[in-house]
């Protein structure tokens, strides 16, 4: 019998001698990136600020590569996107007070699109903290209480000896399906003292991974296998699991419709005969899964973008795979299978009795003509043109990032991903300015290939300083902005609801020549050049602005 004290790896006489004999002149803040370095981080995002002066001075003793943004909350969409790509926690190191709180609507962003992002903040000195009273710079009286809301997990640190296993701790945590964002905070003066403790070498933080219960699979298998109409709903949990494969084995094995939403763009093939695609605002589609006898959903939560605004109301039986355990059954009664996508499937695959029906590629066709002919009735030969010429100049690899802005909710419906974890956008949390400094993290992940950022003007404005970065770094991302003069979705909203629009209209700079005082090359096309001047953009190496003056319109609802 193997008992755990077996196990214990025991250190050599080279370790031994080395752990007792440590460098000189390390602090706390050497042992913070020892520790990311010896859980394989390579890249940290951040912001340096006066009480976390004790980590950014230990990177130049580390061989950490380190990304500084200008604004908080961007390093925070740029940690975000470098772990959707990556699948790996992306360290994103922060200041006290207005600079940790600067990063919050980027992890709201990171919990609700499951991207783990490992926010390390500072604190004032141990003296100041539980009050709020002591006059510190950046105090605040529960500074970890504005995170909790908002991350899976915090975890604090009040000596040096904590800080190893706090941060492992919370790297495991970013990266247990579901992923997503976790808190680390550090007093300042644990950063700033001197440390005798031996250098951090490999830590273990091996995440855990859900599996379902064979006896709901079962279940499962058997209802999918003898169902005369199931449908498929993938979700982002199916890209994140990099599930893909699995889940396009198990539609064919059973003639399956699939729709993905739009957090699961990619995740499978739009050309595909059983390929739904994404118009999940569309009520023809709604229509054909409440129809399903079996509904099969993996990976979402089917909350409010994913339900056609909650109108969705399934009559057959729904099974739904989810590692969040949170959201199973949250909207909808269902076969609740608490799994990361990819084991779940896996399990399916392997009990699941093959299904035959030539009528499903037939009955996918209908649906996405009806829908091409609602389109058509409507008079948006414009939009369609846009999403066509950035779908044409786009590389089948590169990955795009897309803001709330009208082009993106299009983007969510029409467009083609062609690979998974390629599309990102904000529609998680659904805030502003994500798009260009979200490329740039992505950018910093892989430079082997372009990156595409989308904006609309009123977006882009929150993101302007951060062309500082791009060519600071030569990051080689291409940003879009499409100017239509204001906050054009809330344009639409406020004048279908009640008339007029109010505080939508913008002042704005020229774009072109912004980007060009930054030395950044920025050209001005139409949406007849666009496919061409996008495609020259993206091939050039660097960082380029491509301004699309146009003030498009939505697809009308159809959940109404």
């Amino acid at each position: 019998m193997t008992h755990d004290h077996d196990l214990v790896l025991r250190p050599t006489p080279a370790q031994t001698a080395a752990a007792l004999t440590p460098p000189p002149g390390r602090t706390g803040g050497d042992l913070v990136v020892e520790t990311l370095s010896g859980l394989g981080a390579t890249t940290v995002f951040g912001l340096p600020g006066q009480h976390a002066l004790g980590v950014f001075d230990a990177l130049r003793r580390s061989s950490l590569r380190y990304v500084g943004l200008r604004v908080e909350n961007n390093a925070g969409f740029a940690a975000d996107a470098y772990g959707r790509v990556t699948g790996e926690a992306a360290p994103l190191l922060l200041s006290a007070g207005p600079g940790a709180l600067m990063s919050l609507a980027a992890l709201q962003e990171a919990a609700a699109a499951s991207a783990p992002v490992l926010a390390i903040g500072a604190q004032v000195p141990t003296a100041g903290l539980g009050g709020g009273r002591h006059g510190y710079l950046h105090e605040l009286r529960d500074q970890q209480a504005s995170f909790r809301d908002v991350v899976k997990s915090v975890h604090t640190v009040r000596t040096q000896s904590q800080i190893p296993s706090a941060i492992a701790a919370a790297w495991k945590s970013a990266l247990t399906a579901p992923h997503g964002p976790v808190w680390v905070e550090i007093p300042q003066d644990v950063l700033l003292a001197e440390t005798i403790l031996p250098v951090v070498t490999a830590v273990d933080a091996t995440p855990d991974e859900p599996a379902p219960r064979p006896e709901l699979t079962a279940v499962a298998a058997h209802l999918l296998a003898n169902a005369e109409r199931p449908a498929i709903i993938a979700g982002g949990g199916v890209v994140r699991a990099d599930a893909s494969g699995k889940l396009r084995a198990l539609a064919e094995r059973i003639d399956a419709p699939v729709v993905t939403t739009f957090g699961g763009k990619g995740a499978f093939p739009w050309r595909h005969p059983l390929s739904l695609q994404s118009w999940l605002e569309d009520r023809h589609t709604t229509d054909f899964l409440e129809d399903a006898d079996v509904l099969l959903v993996v990976g979402s939560g089917l909350g409010e973008l994913s339900s056609n605004y909650h109108t969705f109301a399934p009559r057959g039986r729904v099974i739904q795979i989810e590692a969040d355990a949170g959201k199973l059954e949250s909207n909808h009664p269902a076969l609740g299978i608490h799994a990361d996508a990819r084991l779940a499937l896996q399990a399916l695959l392997e009990t699941v009795e093959t299904r035959s029906d030539a009528t499903a590629p037939q009955r996918v066709a209908a649906v996405l003509a009806k829908v091409a002919d609602r389109l058509a009735a409507q008079g948006l030969e414009l939009e369609q043109q846009v999403v066509t010429a950035v779908r044409k100049a786009l590389p089948d690899t590169a990955p795009s990032f897309w803001d709330m802005t009208i082009l993106a909710y299009w983007a969510w419906s029409a467009f083609d991903a062609r690979r998974p974890n390629t599309m990102h956008s904000a529609q998680g949390a659904g805030g502003l300015g994500y798009a260009f400094p979200a490329a740039l993290g992505a950018a910093a992940a892989d430079p082997t290939t372009p990156v595409l950022a989308v904006s609309g003007d009123g977006g882009a404005m929150y993101s302007i300083a951060e062309l500082a970065t791009a060519k600071q770094h030569g990051f080689d991302v291409t940003w879009l902005i499409v100017d239509d003069g204001g906050y054009g979705i809330l344009r639409e909203y406020m004048t279908d609801s009640f008339g007029e629009a109010t505080a939508t209209e913008l002042a704005r700079p020229d774009f072109v020549s912004l980007a060009r005082s930054f030395d950044v090359p920025a050209t001005l096309t139409t949406p007849d050049t666009l496919a061409e001047d996008l495609t020259e953009a993206l091939k050039t190496p660097g960082p380029s602005v491509v301004v699309l003056p146009a003030l498009l319109r939505m697809f009308e609802p159809t959940h109404l």
